[in-house]
């Protein structure tokens, strides 16, 4: 299986337990991996044959902001299941949603998921 991978894609978003997560919103960055089978775009060097990047991250972009949740895992649960439905090249994704302005009383670069789902876990 072949990858493609989109690092550090910034969205802002209103996901949090916190009141103050909810109203103001923050920053969130996602690393995506997209699995999937280049050999035809390899052969081709065309456009179609390969996946839409712009597609995927459009997808992650409204999936992130269309909705607000309280937990960072739905909010990837939901991006990945966004990005599976709107292209249809990609078998298996890996996405790290990252928060790096967590308000927790600590020092720390970002708190994170990381999940795996595949083309037969969207309903």
């Amino acid at each position: 299986m072949d990858r493609i991978y989109i690092k550090g894609l910034d969205v802002f978003a209103y996901h949090g337990v916190m009141p103050k997560e909810k109203r103001d919103g923050q920053r969130f960055v996602l690393d995506i991996t997209l699995d999937c089978d280049l050999s035809r775009a390899g052969r081709t060097d065309r456009l179609e044959d390969t996946v839409d990047y712009t597609a995927v991250m459009d997808a992650a972009v409204q999936a992130m902001t269309e909705n607000s949740y309280d937990l960072i895992e739905r909010a990837a649960s939901r991006t990945a299941e966004a990005i599976l439905r709107a292209e249809e090249k990609v078998e298996r994704l890996t996405l790290c949603l990252r928060k790096p302005e967590a308000p927790i009383d600590k020092i720390f670069d970002y708190v994170a998921v990381e999940i795996t789902r595949e083309r037969k876990d969207i309903v």
